[in-house]
């Protein structure tokens, strides 16, 4: 995003909109919001499986997770 503008700006333009707007605005944002979490999550899920393919993972149980998490 080249223009990025400062959240107090965008704060106070959201607050000349409509109450309408600003609901719809909020519905926007949110959509984008879980968007994004789902391409970060694809992301990692690719990355996670690149790696096993590599050799430089092997799976785990749960239980052995959590023993090397306590470690």
């Amino acid at each position: 995003m080249t223009n990025e503008l400062p959240f107090g700006e965008v704060l106070e333009a959201v607050d000349h909109l409509s109450h309408d707007e600003q609901e719809e605005f909020i519905a926007i944002l949110h959509r984008r919001l879980a968007q994004a979490s789902r391409q970060r999550l694809i992301a990692e899920v690719q990355q996670a499986r690149q790696e096993f393919g590599e050799g430089r993972c092997s799976p785990a149980t749960p239980g052995e997770l959590m023993r090397e998490i306590w470690k």
